[in-house]
């Protein structure tokens, strides 16, 4: 997919808060009805980066384009165009869930009757058609992040932005919530998506970068970049007692890849089962142990050096 496909275009965009430059000079295209996804830490630059591209922060330098049009100067034509899911809650709790699309709905300049329609029209999609009458006050943490989706879908935009869109929700209410953003895909809206959370980035993207420190380490589809950066399974140990690191290092003349995390050891290779043979030879005792295929956590480790969660 070409340039003349992509919704959004980045060529050594950067962003700097004083001496610190918190992305540092950025290549990214976004193709038109795909799930791009940011990944990162805190602190890597994806969330700047996103306020980049919603017209919320300006350029330090380098180029972008979105929607074919520069945010130095059509920042209001791109807005138009663009629905944010914030990472806070910034629903009014003084309205009911129906007023909160009523008037969000206003400010894109549409009809009373338009907007009434959509909301309606919204609640359902984002199933909180029962509850339109309901204070936001009332509503569960899931609930919410459905309602702000929706607010964001008010105008029907072609490009909505969604940071860390389920943090703090339980898995039901997320699988739900991937259900809705699995609908807007399939009715071709773009989705550019930040995200804490690995199985996230494996359900939804279609590509996404790793980001850290700044900088983009790696670009790919989820199972690209497993296969590119890591091993087909990964092995993980906890000992019942005893030193983790010197263990580590054991095994590390025994195996093709270990790595040491805060809570486990990790190992790599093409044989899970294989691995623990290996380990058993060393008459360890364990506490823990799970064979697993490996994962775009396992991808963030290899490319930084440590957990995402870290």
């Amino acid at each position: 997919m070409g340039a003349a496909e992509a919704i959004v275009v980045a060529r050594g965009l950067t962003k700097r808060f004083g001496d610190f430059e918190a992305v540092a000079g950025v290549d990214f295209s976004i193709q038109r009805g795909e799930v791009f996804g940011f990944l990162g830490p805190n602190g890597a630059g994806k969330t700047s980066t996103m306020r980049m591209i919603a017209c919320m922060s300006p350029l330090s330098g380098g180029e972008l384009m979105v929607r074919g049009l520069d945010p130095a100067r059509d920042g209001p034509r791109i807005r138009a165009g663009l629905g944010v899911v914030p990472q806070g809650d910034t629903l009014d709790s003084e309205l009911t869930v129906l007023d909160n699309l009523l008037v969000y709905g206003r400010y894109f300049d549409l009809s009373r009757a338009v907007v009434r329609e959509r909301a309606t029209r919204l609640l359902g999609f984002a199933q909180l058609s029962e509850r339109a009458g309901a204070k936001v006050d009332d509503l569960s943490g899931g609930m919410r992040r459905r309602l702000t989706i929706a607010r964001a879908l008010i105008s029907e935009p072609e490009l909505v932005i969604l940071d860390e869109p389920t943090t703090g929700l339980d898995p039901q209410a997320r699988h739900l919530l991937w259900e809705r953003l699995f609908e807007l895909k399939r009715d071709g809206v773009t989705l550019i998506v930040t995200t804490h959370y690995m199985d996230e980035a494996e359900q939804l993207c279609d590509r996404l970068v790793v980001m850290d420190h700044g900088h983009i380490v790696a670009e790919g589809s989820p199972l690209e970049l497993i296969a590119r950066y890591t091993s087909r399974e990964v092995l993980e140990l906890r000992l019942a007692s005893g030193d983790h690191a010197a263990l580590a290092e054991r095994l590390r003349g025994a195996l093709e890849r270990v790595e040491l995390l805060p809570d486990r050891i990790c190992c790599y290779g093409e044989d899970g089962d294989a691995m623990l043979d290996a380990v058993h030879r060393l008459g360890v005792a364990l506490d823990h142990v799970l064979v697993r295929r490996a994962s775009l956590e396992d991808v963030f480790l290899v490319l930084t050096g440590r957990s995402l969660i870290e």
